[in-house]
């Protein structure tokens, strides 16, 4: 007869500077199962500046800038237009889909209540 006892297999994933005191304690509790491996090509890019993100900004629209800043205010297109001086939710959500310009005067209260350049909307 024979017994067999598997012992639990046991893996930490520890990512970024990892200081040589944890390392060293690790070695010294699982010995040489222990596997440090350093991944050298891990490159840090601007998104900004990536081909993905200039495709994506060239085809926003004023009225996505709009939508998008009425969201992350979570304001509704109903409030949106009464802060715009009573203009109807429905003329908002014609703006936010392109249906509806956004006038230069608009675009001016829009800049002011979410704090930013008026060129967004334009």
């Amino acid at each position: 007869m024979q017994a067999v006892v598997k012992t639990p297999h046991i893996e930490i994933n520890i990512k970024g500077d990892i200081p040589q005191k944890i390392i060293t304690m690790l070695e010294e509790e699982y010995g040489k199962n222990v596997h440090v491996t350093k991944d050298e090509d891990d490159e840090y890019v601007d998104v900004f500046e990536t081909d993905w993100y200039k495709k994506i900004n060239a085809e926003k629209t004023p009225g996505d800038n709009m939508k998008i800043y009425r969201k992350i205010h979570k304001i509704t297109q109903e409030n949106l237009g009464e802060m715009l001086g009573g203009i109807p939710k429905q003329h908002v959500s014609n703006m936010e889909n392109g249906s509806r310009q956004i006038s230069k005067i608009t675009a001016k209260k829009l800049a002011k209540i979410f704090n930013v350049s008026i060129e967004r909307f334009i």
